[in-house]
């Protein structure tokens, strides 16, 4: 399935990221509701799903709380005009205030910082000990400063070979070790990578992640 993770802080539940097999992954683990949604960015495969959390949206009694940066909050309201435009509004945007910093997103305290994907303008996001950095391959020194003391990091590794857009499983190892995570798992992975075979490969702190797997973090 397209990569995305939910985070539980405190009985809530907040959804990074819907893309367009949000609907068969919230039906196989059985998600009822949402109390906020985060976009890391606008390309498709990370936002096709919007239109399917209206089953979800009709559940609440108030619109559902959306974080995401101008730049994405631009691209997706051209997508899905017909959507957020709704009156009453379904979904109340907020907006992500700089290129990097704290915020609180509700009950939810993170942290976040900006990179460059092929000229589009993508979000890492940390909560506690845990970052969920996708969508990387171009990035300033600066964001190591960013992931200081985190334990856990999620990142993507396309595949083996050069990717002008994704890190290379070996480009994620390297970030990892500089990022000094305790265990990293990799994410947005392609088919052409074997999981027994890569993990395999990979040193033992960094592991493959798959559809279904939990993990807890700090705050």
């Amino acid at each position: 399935m397209r990569s995305s993770v939910l985070i539980q802080y405190r009985e809530q539940l907040f959804l990074v990221d819907a893309g367009p097999d949000f609907r068969v992954q919230a039906l196989k683990h059985h998600l009822h509701y949402l109390d906020g949604l985060i976009f890391t960015h606008a390309h498709y495969d990370h936002t096709g799903g919007l239109d399917d959390l209206r089953p979800l949206l009709f559940r609440r009694e108030a619109p559902l709380p959306a974080l995401m940066s101008k730049d994405t909050c631009k691209e997706v309201k051209e997508r899905f005009a017909y959507f957020l435009g709704a009156t009453p509004p379904k979904i109340i945007v907020n907006l992500l205030p700089q290129e990097r910093g704290n915020f609180q997103f509700f009950k939810l305290p993170l942290s976040y910082f900006t990179y460059n994907q092929g000229g589009m303008e993508v979000n890492g996001f940390r909560f506690g000990d845990l970052a969920y950095v996708s969508d990387i391959k171009e990035y300033p020194d600066s964001l190591f400063g960013d992931l200081i003391g985190v334990k856990t990091l999620i990142i993507s590794a396309l595949r083996h070979s050069y990717s002008p857009l994704h890190l290379t499983v070996d480009e994620a190892v390297s970030f990892a070790q500089a990022c000094g995570a305790s265990i990293t798992y990799l994410t947005h992975i392609s088919h052409e990578l074997d999981h027994a075979k890569t993990e395999a490969y990979l040193p033992l702190n960094v592991r493959m992640a798959y559809d279904g797997l939990e993990l807890s973090f700090t705050i």
